[in-house]
């Protein structure tokens, strides 16, 4: 009985998800690659003056971001601990001498714990639900920063309400359409683009 309760309850978080997925879907068709909700949420980054060098370097930590939430949404353990391996190398490379007080601090709020969840991805290629929970609170230190410094290039901030038993999860997509790292092929397209960062 026990069972059948359990089947029943992951069966409606499907559906619920499918059913949501459809619409938040159809508001990233390729004819218009940003949802409304979207566009009437872009932000600018808070920190007008970015040395170009800080600039160039963050770029790099965001790129290898995104290369482990594309390997996370693949469902390739392998590729994610390979883009957390070069981002810890990526955030050594960050010049702080570069940047403001006011930028360093932020920085240095967020680099720690940033550095930590990328060396756990890294070191867990065999355990995917592992590095998805690194990831899960990485993405939050890297949406600090990228809130302060930018990305380099719009950034959509997207969400998914069901993860982490519908406490929910975000993450930072270099796409309008949905990606879900959280889920991978189980729910490739759940989540809601909540913002773009410019």
């Amino acid at each position: 009985m026990k069972n059948i309760l359990l089947l029943a309850v992951a069966t409606v978080s499907f559906v619920a998800c499918n059913n949501s997925e459809s619409k938040s879907h159809d508001a990233h068709t390729p004819a218009d690659t940003t949802s409304v909700a979207a566009t009437n949420n872009a932000v600018k980054p808070s920190f007008a003056n970015v040395d170009p060098a800080v600039a160039a370097s963050f770029k790099s930590v965001i790129d290898h971001y995104l290369h482990l939430k594309n390997g996370l949404a693949g469902d390739n353990a392998t590729e994610a601990a390979d883009a957390g391996k070069a981002m810890v190398a990526a955030l050594a490379a960050v010049d702080k001498n570069a940047m403001t007080p006011e930028q360093k601090t932020l920085y240095t709020e967020n680099e720690e714990d940033l550095r930590e969840h990328a060396e756990h991805i890294g070191k867990n290629a065999g355990d995917i639900a592992h590095q998805r929970e690194h990831f899960a609170q990485m993405s939050e230190d890297v949406y600090a920063l990228v809130q302060g410094f930018g990305g380099g290039q719009p950034l959509y901030h997207d969400f998914c309400s069901m993860y982490n038993n519908d406490k929910g999860g975000m993450w930072l997509s270099e796409t309008a359409d949905i990606k879900n790292p959280y889920f991978g092929s189980k729910m490739p397209t759940c989540g809601t683009v909540k913002e773009v960062i410019q």
